[in-house]
């Protein structure tokens, strides 16, 4: 059963419950913001301190960076792209089985998005709830001239503790490291005792994130760069919508087109990138 809801303040998402899982999806920026198999709990880390009000991002979950990742070179304007602030439509929920649920939700030019990115697009979303958790974020050139874009599924996974944690899949990949502006090649796994803020290039295998009871999986597909990223302690301090000791509960694993992985489309050309998140306990 899918059904369209909304908070006292009228922000609406859509919640998701059938046999093997539960999400919450928020039509402001297609954001998956919580995904729950009922076989291991909840996956997404969100902030107690997050804001659900229209313009305002949501801390945690699965933000929706595009059409650029970072910083736009016009640096006045919103970092990560306007589109996880924007109003997405609402084009279709299927209950496609008793344990599978797939939600298509839609963002077209406005003239508020052409003053900041001045190209005619559609962007989907496609989120399939099940005892995975897909998301596909197409974009289609809709416009008369071709367009540049970075973009990312900027995903948090909540942890037991971040001093618990090691990610593979990683392992002799180039990554830069935003932090310093400098080129590294990653040695064994990847673990926390400090602030990360990595982007790895040329990744083609699956991401396990192993945690003290189980391990979450992510398969990616259309892209190449994994995004690894936690605040640590002086940084989350200052963050909005997140408690000064917040930065233990989560880390993020970015399925993205980042750096050298930018994509060019030509006119009525299309682009999917794919996350499917799955866990276990072990």
């Amino acid at each position: 059963m899918s059904e369209v809801k909304a908070l006292a303040n009228g922000f609406r998402y859509i919640e998701v419950n059938n046999k093997a899982a539960s999400a919450k999806i928020a039509l402001q920026g297609a954001h998956v913001f919580s995904y729950k198999p009922h076989k291991t709990g909840e996956v997404l880390w969100l902030s107690e301190l997050s804001d659900f009000e229209t313009t305002r991002s949501i801390r945690g979950g699965i933000p929706l960076c595009w059409p650029w990742f970072g910083m736009s070179e016009n640096t006045n304007l919103p970092q990560h792209g306007f589109a996880r602030n924007s109003m997405f439509e609402l084009i279709d929920i299927q209950e496609i089985d008793p344990n599978t649920t797939q939600v298509v939700l839609q963002l077209t030019q406005t003239p508020v998005s052409l003053q900041m990115w001045e190209f005619a697009f559609v962007l989907q979303m496609k989120c399939t709830v099940s005892d995975t958790l897909r998301v596909e974020l197409t974009t289609i050139n809709t416009d008369t001239k071709p367009f540049k874009i970075t973009q990312a599924l900027h995903t948090y996974f909540c942890v037991s503790g971040i001093e618990n944690i090691a990610i593979s899949g990683l392992e002799g990949k180039s990554y830069l490291d935003a932090l310093t502006s400098k080129k590294h090649t990653q040695e064994g796994v990847v673990e926390f005792d400090s602030e990360v803020d990595r982007v790895y290039q040329k990744v083609e295998n699956d991401i396990k994130l192993k945690d003290t009871n189980k391990v979450v999986s992510i398969t990616n597909s259309g892209s190449s760069s994994v995004v690894v990223w936690n605040p640590w302690i002086t940084k989350c301090a200052r963050m909005s919508a997140m408690k000064k000791d917040a930065y233990k509960e989560f880390v993020c694993i970015e399925s993205a087109n980042a750096l050298e992985d930018f994509r060019v489309l030509q006119p009525q050309e299309h682009h999917t990138i794919v996350a499917v998140v799955s866990d276990e306990f072990v």
